[in-house]
């Protein structure tokens, strides 16, 4: 089985994140991965969080599950960040409220507490993961997530940051052939997204910039250049 998209799920959850999240700091970003992860028919949704970040992400992939019917879990490092967490989406949803629209702030059973690479290896089958670049461990974060074997869309966020100046998707998949990078791109949106499609065992081969690749032959890599936006091809 393979993730498949529905163009159909994704204009749902992006115009509904878009009436949930038209005051956020973080809108664009929201609207994005939201309409990314129904249009994927995600499951099971996973994010990290952590002191002091906007909510628009989460209520964005909160609209996304309704959506596709998966799960939406969020991992926070600490019992105050918890608290914090849930504090800023019920304000979040009484601003939405004001303004004459309504979001739903999920569960306190949706946000487990626990340091992430840890809380990660106790969670089976993600097919949509976003993390936070500017979090020094968020590479070891996607390294322990047990994704889906239909195959899972990772997203960094904040990555235009220096904590991530030097990350490679490469250096999170296993070498083996549990986990395969079919494609990746690095979108301006926010302060950068690096997305990432990754195969895994029992998800079927697709085409794309990863395996499946004859000996000898030729292909082509895109690289976006961070600081310039600049796109680069190069022959290998």
């Amino acid at each position: 089985m393979k993730l498949i998209w529905s163009p159909e799920l994704a204009t749902k959850a992006y115009l509904d994140t878009v009436k949930a999240c038209g005051i956020s700091q973080e809108s664009g970003v929201a609207e994005l991965v939201s309409a990314m992860a129904a249009g994927w028919n995600a499951k099971f949704i996973v994010e990290t969080w952590s002191h002091g970040g906007p909510v628009a992400t989460s209520i964005g992939l909160a609209v996304a599950s309704r959506h596709s019917g998966g799960r939406h879990v969020c991992v926070v490092p600490d019992e105050d960040s918890r608290s914090e967490y849930m504090r800023a989406l019920r304000q979040a949803a009484a601003t939405a409220a004001g303004g004459g629209n309504s979001i739903d702030v999920p569960a306190g059973g949706e946000v487990v507490v626990g340091e992430p690479e840890e809380v990660m290896r106790g969670l089976a089958g993600i097919d949509f993961l976003v993390v936070d670049s500017r979090r020094k461990d968020f590479a070891r974060v996607l390294r322990a997530a047990r994704l889906s074997g239909r195959g899972a869309v990772l997203v960094c966020k904040n990555a235009g940051s220096k904590q991530s100046a030097s990350f490679r998707w490469r250096s999170v998949m296993d070498g083996g052939s549990t986990r395969r990078l079919v494609r990746s791109v690095y979108l301006p949106v926010g302060k950068g997204l690096d997305i990432a499609h990754v195969a895994t065992s029992g998800a079927g081969n697709s085409s794309g910039g990863g395996g499946g690749q004859s000996k000898g032959q030729s292909r082509w890599i895109k690289h976006v250049d961070r600081e310039s936006g600049e796109l680069h091809v190069i022959r290998k």
